[in-house]
C-alpha cells in the first residue's frame, strides 16, 4: 500500500467520518469526465510523425513515470491540446 500525503490523509479521514458532501455539479462533472474518457479511448485514425530521438526518449521517460505506454501519453497530450485544456506553463 502506498503512503498517503498529509492532505490525502485529511481527505480519507473526512470521508471515513462521513464529513464529505457531494458537489452540486457532481452528476454533470461525472458525465463530462465519462465523455472525455470515451473520446480518449476511441481510436479510429492513425498518424505517423517524426520527432527527435531526444524528444522521443523524454516522452518515453514521462510515460514510464506515469505507468502508461508512451503512445497513450502522446494521444492524451494531443487530445488535451485540441480541447483547449493544455496550456504552456510560463513558470
Amino acid at each position: 500500500m502506498s503512503k498517503l500525503s498529509s492532505e490525502e490523509n485529511e481527505v480519507l479521514e473526512a470521508f471515513e467520518k462521513g464529513e464529505l458532501k457531494r458537489s452540486r455539479n457532481a452528476k454533470r462533472t461525472q458525465k463530462q469526465h465519462q465523455e472525455y474518457a470515451e473520446a480518449m479511448f476511441r481510436k479510429d485514425a492513425r498518424i505517423n510523425i517524426r520527432l527527435s530521438s531526444k524528444d522521443l526518449r523524454g516522452l518515453q521517460k514521462r510515460a514510464l513515470a506515469e505507468g502508461i505506454p508512451y503512445q497513450t501519453l502522446v494521444a492524451s497530450i494531443l487530445h488535451k491540446y485540441v480541447e483547449g485544456r493544455l496550456h504552456e506553463n510560463n513558470g
